[in-house]
């Protein structure tokens, strides 16, 4: 029975991946600069270079990770660069399925350790077609997923990208009544990827806690 739920959820991860993956997740942004092979540079800071929020309420999104993919590229701290997270001495890759959706941090965000955060920008699982790396996403809010890792806060911020497949899907019930499943392969790839017990889901909230905690962490940068 086990193994058969397994072989249930192990399908539908791969499934999601090659549903969101429409594009080449191996290209780059435009205007992208290699410094070297784990180093990009865009044309402005990814960090400080673009305002969290635009006037029309939609967010911005730096795409570390594309959907599809499992090379673990952050920004970095405080350049604002693209790089290749490094582990034990190698460039890090994701022992597990590759990411179902695209993930990516918000600009001029910080989810502060006073708070219980990792004191790093607030992380995005953004749902929609794979873009490439280091493209600037505007996105639409509709929840987030509420992890701790090793104790500490690392949510995830839940969002669609503008004008795709989830134009119509504003929240959560949009999201399970047109897209039934997909919160489940999202919790179980998070809550499972790092290895068995690191990550602790605490489950969804909606688009008003996601907006809260938003607005938070873009107050704690400008501290």
């Amino acid at each position: 029975m086990k193994k058969h739920l397994l072989l249930i959820v192990v399908t539908i991860l791969v499934s999601t991946t090659l549903v969101f993956s429409q594009t080449s997740a191996t290209d780059l942004a435009a205007g992208l600069k290699a410094v070297d092979q784990y180093t990009l540079v865009g044309e402005k800071s990814f960090l400080t270079g673009y305002e969290a929020q635009n006037p029309d309420g939609s967010i911005n999104v730096v795409v570390e990770i594309p959907a599809g993919t499992t090379a673990k590229w952050e920004v970095t701290k405080p350049e604002g660069h693209l790089k290749w997270e490094f582990r034990d001495g190698k460039p890090r890759v994701v022992k597990y399925l590759s990411y179902p959706g695209n993930y990516g941090m918000v600009p001029r965000t910080l989810l502060p350790k006073e708070l219980g955060g990792d004191g790093d920008p607030l992380d995005v699982i953004v749902l929609g077609p794979a873009v490439p790396r280091g493209s600037v996403v505007r996105v639409r809010l509709i929840g987030v997923l509420k992890l701790l890792d090793d104790g500490e806060r690392d949510d995830k911020l839940l969002a669609a990208i503008e004008g795709e497949s989830l134009a119509n899907v504003d929240d959560l019930d949009d999201l399970n009544e047109s897209f039934p499943g997909v919160t489940t392969i999202i919790e179980t790839w998070f809550s499972n990827y790092k290895g068995p017990g690191v990550l602790k889901s605490e489950g969804f909230l909606d688009v008003d806690e996601a907006e809260r905690i938003l607005e938070s962490a873009i107050k704690a940068f400008g501290k």
